[in-house]
């Protein structure tokens, strides 16, 4: 076979040789038995034949096709696709760590809930609440646990003693999943519109009832703005005797500086993997920590780790499951220890002094890209001639570029060239990017950025046809994305 170019990688069945194979079976050294004939096919299934080397070569050589944090630039807002460090990962794999079962009893798992327990006290300090459940599985399984938590305090005859309370607000630039944790508990969803990227304070007021059970916004918002009224919307809310929620999807942008319930929240979660930097779920495990007020306490997730006095005059770690009120589990055991570990790893790595930087980096680096880019690519919400100013994140509106005939996608496209992945699309407004650099990132690599972005608008002015006809240099060029969704091919063809 002649030898594939960087942009024609063979498929495993095109490598295969007969009579090679890539591993070796010990001896049998049990009796050897015979399958009844219903279960025995008349022909061995085609599959490949490949030798070991050859195998990792078809591996290593399909990963750096993959777009990955660990490879490329990932602008990706509001997702915060930010590096992992090594040392989160090499905590994890620790042998007292990794073998561990969650059914062991709890005096044999001293250390491992010494850990939780430091990290739930961590992360109420860190929130500026009051207690915190470790066991949601992810983001939006935080939403809806606190939400919950809020219904169960609001439906107690011995708590808020409100039931009425159903409807939650949400602002209009709110994440997707707000509305849909609020579906899953019962509870109505009712829009706030926004003003300049903002919570419209008079379409609060209006909003708020005596049927409001609370508020979940997120601060900084998806548009990338630190609501200074934040205080403001807790003082509405209060008032009228509901409560605030924050989604704490963006708390890489205040982690350290600025403590939630300090401006008025009484329940939020957070997102470990955009703030503290464990890997993200992608559908697999993942840990969105929920933190509340004292009164709400009661109502979290049962069992709740919590330390005692021991005789010996230190402290003993266990699991109470003794919570009247609370509104049961929502999560296997007590959360995904593997992943509470990275970011407890992460915290004890930063410490306090880190955090705050964390922050500051991440909305220095996006005022940076922003301030460097916005005369060539418009910017709704970002002027600093006006002192407005974006935090983690920003968006733009690239009118003067698109004016000349290319679309988002043509410029999403054409990054791709340049080992670039696309920022966000089209949200939280239409045609948007919206680009968030995170703190990790250099500044060797967000001036690259920089120049990459103004030469696919230089080009565009040049020949529009070069960014239309994007990616000239990937594996994969255009594909028919309709025909890719309704009649995928999913063999490969007999004379491939």
């Amino acid at each position: 076979m002649a030898e594939a170019t960087p942009t024609e990688t063979p498929l495993l069945f095109e490598r295969s040789t007969p009579g090679q194979r890539a591993s070796d079976l010990p001896p049998l050294d049990v009796p050897e038995a015979s399958l009844p004939d219903g279960l025995v096919e008349a022909h061995a299934p085609t599959l490949p034949e490949v030798g070991p080397l050859e195998l990792v070569r078809h591996y290593t050589m399909l990963a750096r096709r993959s777009f990955s944090v660990d490879g490329n630039f990932y602008p990706l807002g509001s997702c915060t696709m930010k590096f992992n460090p090594r040392i989160n990962e090499a905590a994890a794999a620790m042998p007292g760590f990794a073998a561990l079962h969650p059914l062991q009893d709890d005096a044999t798992i001293q250390g491992a809930l010494a850990i939780l327990y430091e990290l739930r006290c961590d992360l109420a300090e860190i929130a500026g609440l009051d207690e915190v459940s470790l066991q949601p599985a992810a983001g939006a399984h935080g939403e809806y646990t606190a939400l919950r938590v809020m219904r169960a305090w609001f439906a107690d005859p011995n708590g808020g003693n409100q039931p009425q309370r159903t409807v939650v607000l949400a602002p209009d630039t709110a994440h997707g999943t707000n509305p849909a944790s609020c579906t899953m508990c019962g509870a109505q969803v009712v829009s706030v519109p926004s003003s300049n990227g903002l919570v419209d304070l008079d379409a609060l007021r209006a909003a708020v009832d005596d049927r409001t059970m609370a508020m979940m916004i997120t601060n900084p918002n998806t548009a990338g703005l630190f609501d200074g009224a934040i205080g403001t919307i807790a003082e509405i809310l209060h008032e009228a005797g509901a409560l605030l929620y924050l989604d704490g999807a963006n708390m890489n942008a205040i982690v350290g500086v600025a403590r939630p319930g300090d401006f008025g929240v009484d329940a939020m979660h957070f997102n470990t993997h955009k703030t503290f930097s464990t890997p993200h779920g992608c559908g697999g495990p993942g840990a969105g920590p929920v933190a509340v007020r004292d009164f709400l306490a009661p109502y979290l997730p049962v069992p709740q780790i919590v330390a005692t006095p021991a005789a010996d005059g230190g402290t003993t770690y266990r699991l109470d499951d003794q919570r009247p009120a609370s509104i049961g589990k929502v999560r296997s055991f007590f959360g995904q220890f593997g992943v509470l570990l990275r970011c407890w790893t992460y915290l004890r790595a930063c410490g306090p002094d880190g955090l705050e930087h964390v922050a500051r980096t991440a909305v220095l680096n996006a005022n940076y890209l922003a301030a460097r880019l916005r005369h060539r690519f418009e910017m709704p919400y970002f002027d600093p001639d006006q002192r407005r100013y974006c935090a983690h994140e920003f968006v733009t509106v690239p009118e003067s570029v698109l004016a000349r005939g290319v679309t988002l996608i043509d410029i999403a496209k054409r990054l791709i060239d340049f080992g670039i992945h696309p920022p966000t699309m089209h949200w939280p407004v239409h045609n948007c990017l919206m680009i968030e650099p995170t703190e990790t990132e250099s500044l060797a690599t967000l001036d690259r950025f920089i120049q990459v972005l103004i030469q696919i608008a230089d080009e565009v002015e040049k020949d529009a046809s070069h960014v239309k006809t994007a990616p000239h240099d990937a594996p994969v060029t255009r594909v028919d994305e309709v025909a890719a969704a309704r009649a995928p091919v999913l063999a490969a063809s007999d004379n491939a």
